[in-house]
């Protein structure tokens, strides 16, 4: 019986995308993760990154495993509420730094985010939340994890878990995302 492929890893920017000197980036560079690109970095339409997203699933010939930072994690939400292939294709989810749209200055800067979708995701997941996140209250991100079913990670006081985090490649959350592969 011939083994399961390993899952192509899929990096799921927030809003303005992530830099050179974003984790994301870094392990893009570092280990072969394949970016979802989206066609607007600075007026993302909710519809419009979902159809990237299903699409970057559907290209894909072994399983997924989702990458997502920010406005990347609430994509993911509403995405795994709405696709069959949530079910069936995708192995886990590592959700950083989810950006909570329904607070009333990202509900205006980002329209049709809100509300976020809070099922059950239908896949294994952690939810990495920081004690100082200012798109996103430590209560607030144990609250959506509770929601999703995720585990929930608290990294201390390190910001919006980014580049200006200063966190460089981010051992500590690659070594988060290789737990969740083994499973």
């Amino acid at each position: 019986m011939d083994a399961p492929k390993q899952a192509r890893v899929l990096t799921l920017p927030g809003w303005h995308n992530s830099d050179a000197a974003h984790w994301q980036s870094r392990w893009e560079s570092r280990f072969g993760y394949q970016r979802v690109q989206q066609h607007d970095w600075q007026r993302p339409l909710r519809g419009d990154w979902s159809i990237q997203l299903q699409e970057a699933v559907l290209d894909s010939d072994r399983d997924v495993v989702l990458v997502a930072h920010s406005l990347g994690c609430v994509l993911t939400a509403w995405w795994a509420a709405h696709s069959p292939l949530a079910k069936t294709k995708v192995r886990a989810a590592l959700l950083v730094a989810p950006a909570d749209v329904e607070q009333v200055h990202l509900r205006q800067v980002l329209p049709g985010w809100s509300p976020i979708a809070m099922q059950p995701l239908p896949f294994p997941t952690v939810l990495v939340g920081s004690q100082n996140d200012p798109y996103c209250s430590p209560e607030r991100a144990q609250q959506m994890a509770q929601s999703w079913e995720a585990d929930f990670v608290n990294v201390g006081p390190v910001g919006h878990v980014n580049s200006d985090s200063g966190l460089g490649d981010w051992s500590q959350g690659h070594a988060l995302l290789q737990e969740l592969m083994k499973d």
